[in-house]
């Protein structure tokens, strides 16, 4: 069984990068029916936040990526990770290093100046004597001195490390008794029997390490995809200003759930020239062994396209039901679907959509003067107050084919273009020159509110 796990750290919020990966191992996991699994990587707790890790629970419940059974919690599991620091130490395979912190820094200052690499000379490694008084040991691992380390990676290929270019005897639980990093993470990945890694290439640096570590425990080493990062349009590292925000921020933007997911599985992955891809579709096309081996660049552009296209093909029920969130309550109004049909063409966000929608149903207050200089010339008013008088003559206005024929009467019987009643007539209506069909904004609003409107506009600019 196709086992995959993600693992933030509660250290800040989850962010679009961490988010791929998660999703990128989700998809995998579930392609395979297999198991997606969620631990919260909280043993450095000067650093974590509850509150970050929260964040983390709900971008997953908004995202719609559930994982398998419980939460795995590292900072309840201090008694797994002693347990196994114990028997690294009876079997000899790690030892207690009493070099002091000034002790280490002289030793890696002169490494430095003699232009060496800085790494723990295993002092202590083979260390029979008498512990010195008063230093609390760190226990380190005995790593291999020389030899190759090879890491099976999905995406890269293999690649082989030389241990004395990059090992020395690491630290594997601090004076204080903590685990670091490196060591539980290989443990839980053991543990929660997870069988593939899929996390960004940042991490690859510490794949040796983890080896040694499995190696040293006789644990079952997993198969590693390392993902490329995602680079802004510059290629250099995403900054909170091209998009590395957190995830619930792009909530808040207006963007949909799909939309989001479906932009970050095409970073770094393709299916020949296919953009739009439901969950389904990722499920069942996606493979780790075909991402791509160089950085995905971030495009707004393309989230904007995506999201866009989400909005325009949803249905308008479901679309109403989360523009409650901008207090918009539109699930029971007569005119919902003349409403959103007319106007998530133009919206290429929730948050788009919403502020359209309110600028219609929204009595304008103001006008844009250079707008009013522009529409209310000559005979505007001549011919409001002409529409005006067969809007409210008529009986039968519902569908915006019924103002749209009052418009064309008008401009016929006065001899006018349509840009004469056009411009003055979106002006009154909506406070400015832009904006969806005047036919199905007065449909929307309907007849009273269509004569109020015209009425204020004359007042307010004759």
């Amino acid at each position: 069984m196709v086992v995959t796990r993600f693992a933030p750290s509660p250290t800040g919020y989850l962010h679009i990068g961490g988010l791929r990966t998660a999703l990128l191992s989700y998809l995998w996991a579930k392609k395979n029916g297999g198991k997606f699994l969620l631990r919260i990587e909280d043993t450095d707790k000067a650093r974590n936040s509850e509150e970050a890790a929260q964040a983390i629970v709900n971008a997953f419940e908004w995202l719609g990526l559930a994982h398998d059974g419980e939460i795995t919690y590292q900072s309840k599991r201090d008694d797994i990770y002693a347990k196994y620091i114990q028997q690294l130490l009876h079997e000899g395979k790690a030892y207690r290093c009493y070099m002091t912190k000034e002790e280490l820094t002289e030793l890696r200052e002169t490494q430095m100046a003699n232009k060496q690499r800085t790494m723990y000379d295993g002092s202590y490694r083979d260390f029979n004597g008498t512990p010195p008084e008063g230093v609390e040991p760190a226990i380190r691992i005995k790593a291999p001195k020389s030899g190759p380390i090879v890491v099976k990676d999905g995406v890269k290929g293999t690649i082989t490390f030389q241990a004395e270019d990059i090992l020395d005897d690491f630290v594997i639980a601090r004076a204080d008794g903590s685990p670091t990093y490196n060591f539980v993470v290989a443990v839980d990945d053991a543990l929660m029997g997870v069988t593939e890694v899929i996390r960004g290439d940042d991490h690859l640096s510490n794949t040796p390490k983890q080896i040694v570590v499995y190696e040293a425990l006789g644990f079952e080493i997993p198969a590693f995809y390392h993902v490329p990062m995602i680079h802004n349009a510059e290629g250099k590292k995403l900054s909170k200003r091209d998009g590395a925000t957190d995830v619930m921020a792009y909530k808040e933007m207006g963007y949909t759930p799909e939309a989001l997911l479906n932009f970050l599985v095409r970073l770094g992955w393709s299916h020949g020239d296919q953009e739009i891809f439901s969950m389904e579709e990722m499920m069942e096309l996606f493979n780790p062994k075909d991402i791509n081996k160089s950085a995905s660049i971030y495009n707004t552009e393309k989230l904007d396209w995506l999201s866009g296209h989400y909005i325009k093909n949803m249905p308008n029920k479901k679309l109403a039901e989360l523009l409650e969130q901008y207090g918009l309550m539109l699930t029971s109004h007569d005119k919902k679907e003349i409403l959103l049909d007319s106007l998530k063409e133009r919206a290429k966000t929730l948050k788009d959509l919403a502020e359209l929608t309110k600028e219609i149903l929204a009595t304008p207050t103001s006008y844009d003067e250079k707008a009013v200089a522009k529409a209310f010339k000559a005979d505007a008013i001549e011919v409001l107050n002409a529409f005006s008088a067969k809007v409210s003559a008529s009986e039968t206005l519902h569908l915006p084919s019924d103002y749209h024929h009052l418009m064309e009467e008008v401009v016929n019987e006065m001899g006018i273009g349509f840009g004469k009643i056009g411009q003055p007539l979106r002006l009154a209506l909506l406070g400015k020159l832009s904006g969806p069909g005047l036919d199905s904004v007065m449909a929307i609003i309907g007849k009273n509110e269509t004569l109020q409107r015209i009425e204020h506009a004359i007042a307010a600019n004759s």
